[in-house]
C-alpha cells in the first residue's frame, strides 16, 4: 500500500500502557472473559477466540448494541506473549503501526464523506482507540483476545495492534493491506450504524430463532466485508493506494476467518446454521464485490439471493 503520504486522522485515542481504567465506564454491562457459547475451540484456545472475532464485533461486549455475534468459545485467558502488557516500552514496530492505522482510518474517513454527502447525508468520524491489553469501552469491558471491535454506543473501533502480529503469524495474514482491511470492515460496522441498518437488524434478530438471528447477522457482517471493499476502491481511485499484491492479501485475510475454515480447524466439521460472518467463500466474495464494483448499491446482502 502507498500509505506513507496519506493524510493522517486526528480522530485516534492513544490508551496504550494506561490499563483498562484509562478509558472509564460510560454504560453498559461489564463483560467476564469467560465462556461464550458456540463450538470454536482449539489451535491453542485463544488463537481461535482472536480469529473468531477478526472484523468483527464480539458477542457480548455488542449484544445489546449492534447485535453481532461470532462463533466461538473463550476460556477466559490471554496470549500474554502476544500483548503488550501496560506500562510496557512500545516497540518501534507498534509506533509506525499507530501512523498506520492513522492515514487508513483518515483514508476511510474522506471516502465515507464523499460517499455520505452524494446521498445528501453528513458523515460522523468515528474514533479508533488503540489499547493494550484490555479497554473500557460504553460496551463494556473487552480484552486483546476478543479481537478488534466496534462499539456503536460510543461509535468508536477499538484495536489492540498485537492483534496484527497474530494476524500475520498465527494466521497466515501478512501485509498491510490484510491490516488496513481490519479497520475497513469495523468502519463498515460505524457505517451500518450511522445508516440504521444495525438497529434494523438488532430488532429483527430478537423476532425470530436462533438459526435466524444467526442468518442476520452473517448478512450484516458480509455488507461490513462489502463495505471495506468500496472503501479501498474509492481510496485507491483518489489517491492510487493499493500496489501489486495488495487485493490478494485482502482476499487471503477474508478466507482465512471465514466460520466454515475456523469450525473446521477447531473441532474437525462444520455447523453452517451457527454461522454468524459467513464461510470463507463468502466473506471473499462480498469484499470482491465492493472493490470491483465501489458502490454501495452492491452491498445490499439483505435482499441477496445467493450470499
Amino acid at each position: 500500500m502507498r500509505w506513507r503520504q496519506g493524510r493522517r486522522s486526528s480522530n485516534i485515542e492513544d490508551r496504550r500502557g494506561s490499563g483498562p481504567a484509562s478509558g472509564g465506564r460510560r454504560g453498559g454491562m461489564r463483560i467476564p472473559v469467560g465462556g461464550r457459547r458456540g463450538g470454536i475451540g482449539g489451535l491453542g484456545l485463544i488463537i481461535i477466540v482472536v480469529a473468531a472475532l477478526y472484523f468483527g464485533v464480539d458477542p457480548r461486549v455488542l449484544f445489546e448494541g449492534a447485535g453481532i455475534q461470532v462463533p466461538g468459545s473463550q476460556t477466559g485467558q490471554t496470549d500474554r506473549s502476544a500483548q503488550t502488557v501496560p506500562g510496557e516500552a512500545r516497540s518501534g514496530e507498534d509506533d509506525e503501526l499507530k501512523q498506520f492505522v492513522s492515514v487508513v482510518l483518515g483514508s476511510t474517513e474522506d471516502t465515507w464523506h464523499g460517499l455520505f454527502g452524494a446521498m445528501g447525508k453528513d458523515y460522523e468520524e468515528p474514533t479508533l482507540v488503540l489499547f493494550s491489553g484490555s479497554v473500557n469501552s460504553a460496551c463494556g469491558f473487552a480484552q486483546a483476545a476478543m479481537g478488534p471491535f466496534y462499539c456503536p454506543r460510543d461509535r468508536k473501533v477499538y484495536i489492540d495492534l498485537s492483534f496484527y502480529r497474530d494476524l500475520r503469524d498465527r494466521l497466515g495474514a501478512p501485509g498491510d493491506f490484510a491490516q488496513a482491511y481490519v479497520i475497513a470492515h469495523e468502519v463498515g460496522h460505524h457505517v451500518q450504524t450511522l445508516l440504521g441498518i444495525s438497529q434494523q437488524v438488532q430488532a429483527a434478530r430478537g423476532r425470530v430463532s436462533k438459526a435466524d438471528a444467526n442468518a442476520l447477522s452473517v448478512r450484516l457482517e458480509l455488507q461490513a466485508d462489502c463495505f471495506a471493499g468500496v472503501w479501498a476502491n474509492r481510496a485507491d481511485e483518489a489517491t492510487d493506494l493499493l500496489e501489486d499484491g495488495d487485493v490478494e492479501e485482502g482476499l487471503t485475510a477474508a478466507a482465512a476467518i471465514g466460520d466454515d475454515r475456523l469450525q473446521r480447524q477447531s473441532q474437525g466439521y462444520v455447523v453452517p446454521e451457527s454461522f454468524t460472518h459467513g464461510s470463507s467463500e463468502q466473506r471473499v466474495r462480498w469484499f470482491s464485490r465492493g472493490l470491483d464494483t465501489g458502490r454501495l448499491g452492491s452491498c445490499d446482502t439483505f435482499n441477496a439471493e445467493r450470499l
